[in-house]
């Protein structure tokens, strides 16, 4: 039991970054299908919980100081028509394929979303996408992926 435990630290710790490297992690260590699903669902809503309560003191005073001078209008405008075209719920369900659990996160807090929504929203999502990513990376794994990753 504790060595499973410790092979999904990293799991965990990863899928918290982006979320496809919870499921693929979880299969390079040879974690069980569950485990992984719990693990990569864990790791994102840590994040999710993590800038949902507290998003607006991070982007105040810490990305304060990474961020780039002159955010175009264009990138701006891209991120405020996703919001406009998709909702909480797109923004939600597109946040572990396209978006990481930060950027997701940022974006549904930023634009206003209320934090009940933000957590059920993201907490379904994080969940479907969980079981559709290691069912498929479990199951086509060893006929698709590169033997580094095996």
């Amino acid at each position: 039991m504790w060595q499973e435990i410790l092979r999904a630290i990293p799991v965990y710790f990863s899928s918290m970054l982006k979320f496809i490297f919870g499921p693929l992690g979880g299969y390079a260590a040879g974690l069980n299908l569950i485990t992984t699903v719990l693990v990569t669902v864990a790791g994102m809503m840590t994040m999710v919980l993590l800038f949902t309560f507290f998003g607006e003191w991070i982007k105040a005073k810490v990305f304060k100081r990474f961020r780039r001078r002159h955010v175009t209008r264009e990138r701006a405008q891209k991120l405020e028509n996703l919001w406009k075209r998709y909702g909480l719920v797109g923004v939600a369900l597109l946040t572990p394929i396209i978006l990481t659990p930060i950027g997701g996160t940022l974006l549904a807090v930023s634009s206003g979303g209320s934090k009940d929504k933000i957590i059920f929203y993201m907490f379904v999502s994080a969940s479907f996408w969980a079981v559709v990513f290691t069912v498929a990376i479990y199951f086509f794994g060893d006929t698709v992926l590169p033997d580094f990753i095996k």
